[in-house]
Order: structure tokens, then sequence, then C-alpha cells
């Protein structure tokens, strides 16, 4: 990681809430999602919190380098629903070496919907494909790849 990330990096994404990001999405197979009400669910918040600090890091990453969310604990404390626009705020509030933590507030356009801290580690994506597929090996399945996109 370059030493140019410091506290105080932050930025704003904003994302509107499609119906695919609704509860009974997070996992369809699940009966007791399928009987919710479709308003945006606390998971895809979350991933919209760690996309969010994503493009704070991704300027300051070494090639090779990514990160891995490690923590969360955020609030999630009104509804929005499909159509609404959730604009996330980051702030590195900390760098200690490869630890690196985030204040993230998420609000509709009417509601503050969601706030807490976030912490990632930055990691070298081969050293870790290789530590995860050593696991996958010795639980015989096949082994993890990365995204091309």
């Amino acid at each position: 990681m370059k030493p140019s990330l410091q506290a105080g990096a932050r930025t704003e994404f904003s994302f509107r809430v499609p119906a695919t990001k609704t509860v009974p999405y997070l996992y369809p197979e699940a009966r007791e999602f399928q009987l919710m009400p479709t308003v945006f669910a606390t998971g895809f918040m979350v991933g919209l919190m760690e996309w969010t600090c994503l493009h704070i890091l991704e300027e300051h990453l070494d090639q090779g380098e990514g990160s891995l969310g490690v923590h969360i604990n955020v609030s999630h404390v009104a509804a929005t629903v499909p159509g609404q626009t959730v604009t996330v705020e980051a702030e590195c509030t900390k760098v200690a070496g490869r630890r690196i933590f985030f204040h993230v507030k998420a609000h509709d356009g009417i509601d503050l919907i969601g706030e807490g801290e976030h912490e990632r580690v930055v990691v070298d994506w081969e050293k870790f494909e290789q530590r995860v597929n050593g696991k996958a090996k010795l639980a015989r399945l096949s082994p993890i790849t990365r995204g091309t996109g």
C-alpha cells in the first residue's frame, strides 16, 4: 500500500436502489425473507458502505493488492424504498499498517438510514488466494478465482 492514504480521506457515493436490492432478494431461497417487505436490505446497505470505502482505497493500493472487509458495526434505522437514492459518506479515520478504519453514514434523501464503523485489511491477492485455495483443497472443493471485472 502506498503511504499516500491518510486519516481524513473521504468520499461520497450515491446509488439508486433497484427492487433487486430489497429484502426478498437477499437470500431468495429463504422463505422468511420472501415474507418481508420490499425495502432496501441491511445486507445490501452494508455492501454499499463497503463499496464506498473501496473507492477511497483504490488509488492508494499497489499493483496486485486489494482489501477485505474484516469488521462492520453499523445501525440500520430507517427503511428505504426501491427508486430512492442512497448516498453513503465514508471517511478514513485511521491507518494502522495494513488495517484501515472508516466511519460510514448512509442517507436516502429523507432519512439517515445507517451509520457506523468499518474496518478493512489490505492484502496481496496472490498470497490470499494461495491460503484460501489451500483451504479449498483440504475441503475437497474447487479453487477460488477473482472476478475479471
